[in-house]
């Protein structure tokens, strides 16, 4: 049996039965399945971007018993909608032979071997069931109170409530079935039969039950399973090949293309024969255009919005449309835009840094004037602190008159009702978001020929200074009076994840975060090459403790090198900052490091919380060889590529090729960079430069290269508007 698999694999034959091996093929969702500290990643089933997701409902992938399928999922990580189990007993069983893949899942049950298989539609999902025995029995279930009813032998109808809002479901079996109704507030359906094979079929809607069932008709009108795979899968080979990769080692092809594959869990389409309902307002609404929730900006903007401004700008342009329309229906510009409403986790107003990064890489389909006037308001008008929606409080008077948002001492109990008792004020981390943001709004009001605007959002583009404390050289908390809190370990201080003063990551982290002017932040350490000598400490510098103490208050502060956190957000752009200190060798040889040690095609292969594609995005661009350090800077850093040959496939039939010459494990660093047939001294390209189209020629070496050492050549700065 080994030798004929091994005959069709060699004559192209893939696991799902078809004779065209896809990029597909090199996703495996368990990727990540055992969180280091914090979350794992889950094998979610999907199609891009779209309404329903599915995955067994467990601890982790080393949990050995399942719990149920949902029908769908309310958010990444939020929660799930409608439960489905096979079997008599309808709990928790256990589970093996498990088959994982973006467009189809299937697994046997221990003690049943009862044989579970599921393929998804845009809104809809289709399970199949083999009972060896021939007694057929699945239990549907609420999640959330609701109901369920059965409608003559083989028809399932119901909703959920759920934060305000309602969840519908119109389900049909293809054989008959007795139905037996339990419950209260939360209904439970067993449906039984006596039948070997059983498919179920499904559509979920946030409109009505109706509204499900054209769904269903529209999406899955027959019961055939297999063609709703091979069409599942096509999508997932088309969105795929958008990128194609030569070279490099058939683990890194797997961790590239299972990271592309999680860059489209979300944002997600929930628009229904051109409506949509809307949690922003709670109405229905009529619109040709896509409406998309879920995102979590906080994790999103850095890598997520930026790959798919590239990739798919014309999706990016109704996502961001979706964000107007969010402020038009809320009075607010939304932070974490779930399927339920504004979902104020984090802090910061980075939407701004979204917009401005798609407007200036060309995308102009939105209604920039209104994207505006929201991000505005939410500067000026709303409140900073995390965790928290609407209007300003005293705290942000202060930041707005002060220029940062003040600190209180650990002995000193919390002043404002309006801090978070467990996020606390984050002051540090919110004055450094917060200044990011309104550079980025500066840039806007700059398109808009707001130029009162601009010169007042420019200078609180500069408050970052304010938290900078030169004799420490760290950023640092300052109480209302002015005066820096002591004492303060910048390792450890900051109460419990460091949310005193930061978020989720110590001041080594956060020293780096000013996104907008590296250029002012090296003058403030002391010039480039004091920068540097601090960029090289960062990544040497012991913890002084113990990891179980250090990890039991930075929990998120995972995959360290040093001080350095692979794997948290905010260190992203700190390796490509090299590039900025004339020393680009040393950005090549990180990124290898870092990619090598902590993305891996493992069950431990993602060194922290995935975000829905918050985390990978940095894996697909860091693996590609090119990195947008900062959002709203329509320029990528170049890096260390894996591959050999990567060729982006473009809107408009370009395509961005980037090749890399001898390249190999040593050869790691660049020697000579030709664009478009043409010589260039610099690590880094501008986003005009190869959106039309573009070859990019990376000559590598095992020595470090000269070219971008000369500090002139490094990436200008835009602070000054220019």
């Amino acid at each position: 049996m080994k030798r004929i698999l091994l005959a069709l694999v060699a004559i192209g034959w893939s696991a799902s039965g078809t004779t065209a091996f896809g990029q597909v093929d090199d996703v495996d969702p368990t990727i990540g399945g055992v969180g280091m500290l914090l979350q794992p990643t889950r094998p979610t089933v999907h199609l891009p971007n779209s309404m329903v997701r599915m995955y067994p409902v467990r601890a982790d992938q080393l949990d050995d018993q399942i719990r149920f399928f949902p029908l769908t999922l309310i958010s990444h990580r939020l929660g799930e909608l409608f439960s489905l189990m096979p079997g008599p007993a309808g709990g928790p069983a256990a589970w093996d032979q498990e088959v994982t893949t973006p467009y189809y899942y299937s697994t046997r049950f221990d003690e049943s071997f009862i044989q579970t298989e599921f393929t998804p539609t845009e809104r809809c999902g289709f399970f199949r069931f083999t009972f060896p025995e021939g007694q057929a029995s699945i239990r549907l279930a609420n999640l959330f109170p609701g109901n369920l009813s059965a409608e003559g032998s083989s028809v399932i109808t119901g909703e959920e409530r759920f934060h305000d809002m309602k969840a519908y479901v119109y389900g049909e079996f293809d054989v008959p079935m007795e139905f037996n109704a339990t419950g209260g507030e939360k209904k439970v359906v067993t449906a039984r039969a006596a039948a070997e094979r059983v498919a179920f079929r499904y559509g979920i809607s946030f409109i009505s039950v109706d509204q499900a069932k054209r769904n269903l008709e529209r999406e899955i009108p027959g019961w055939e399973f297999e063609k709703v795979k091979k069409a599942a899968r096509a999508r997932w080979n088309q969105v795929l090949g958008q990128i194609q990769v030569k070279g490099g080692t058939e683990a890194q092809r797997r961790v590239f293309y299972t990271s592309l594959y999680r860059t489209y869990e979300r944002m997600i389409n929930i628009t229904e024969d051109g409506r949509y309902y809307s949690a922003f307002d709670h109405q229905v609404h009529a619109d040709e255009r896509p409406f998309y929730v879920d995102n979590w900006i906080w994790d999103t903007f850095r890598a997520l919005e930026p790959l798919h401004t590239l990739l798919n700008p014309e999706m990016e342009a109704d996502q961001i449309q979706s964000y107007v329309r969010m402020y038009q229906q809320s009075g607010w510009m939304p932070s974490f835009a779930v399927l339920w409403g504004d979902y104020p986790c984090m802090n910061g107003n980075h939407a701004a840094g979204w917009i401005a990064d798609a407007w200036y890489k060309g995308v102009r389909n939105f209604d920039l004037e209104t994207a505006y006037e929201g991000l505005r308001k939410n500067s000026l008008e709303a409140t900073l602190l995390p965790w928290r929606n609407g209007p300003k409080c005293a705290l942000d008077d202060f930041y707005h008159e002060k220029g940062y948002f003040p600190s209180l001492p650990p002995d000193v109990e919390e002043t404002e009702p309006l801090v978070h008792p467990f996020e606390n004020r984050q002051s540090v981390a919110v004055t450094l978001g917060t200044a990011y943001d309104d550079w980025c709004i500066a840039q806007l009001a700059r398109t808009l020929n707001k130029e009162g605007d601009y010169r007042l959002f420019m200078g609180r583009a500069k408050f970052y200074t304010n938290v900078w404390n030169p004799e420490k050289g760290f950023m640092w908390p300052k109480d209302a009076d002015g005066n820096w809190i002591e004492p303060f370990d910048p390792k450890f201080g900051g109460g419990q994840g460091g949310r005193a003063y930061f978020d989720e990551n110590n001041a080594y982290t956060y020293n780096w975060d000013v996104l907008q002017d590296f250029e002012g932040l090296f003058e403030l350490m002391g010039g480039r090459e004091a920068a540097e000598a601090k960029l090289d400490q960062l990544f040497r510098e012991g913890l002084d403790r113990s990891k179980y103490d250090f990890w039991y208050k930075f929990p998120d502060s995972t995959g360290l090198v040093g001080q350095f956190v692979m794997g948290n957000e905010p260190s992203f752009s700190t390796p490509y900052l090299y590039n900025r200190t004339g020393s680009p060798w040393k950005t090549q040889k990180r990124l290898r490091t870092l990619l090598n040690a902590w993305f891996t095609d493992t069950l431990h292969g993602i060194p922290g919380d995935e975000d829905g594609g918050g985390m990978t995005a940095w894996v697909v661009f860091t693996m590609m060889g090119f990195y947008p350090v900062t959002p709203g800077l329509p320029v990528y850093d170049l890096g260390s590529p894996i591959f050999d040959q990567v060729t982006i496939h473009l809107p408009g039939g370009k395509a961005l090729e980037i090749v890399a010459r001898n390249n190999s494990v040593d050869n790691k660093y660049i020697q000579d960079v030709k664009l478009n047939g043409e010589s260039i001294d610099r690590v880094w390209f501008r986003h005009d430069e190869i959106v039309n189209g573009a070859t990019l020629v990376l000559q590598m070496g095992n020595t470090p290269g000269a070219v971008g050492a000369d500090p002139v050549r490094v990436l200008p700065e835009l602070t000054d508007g220019e």
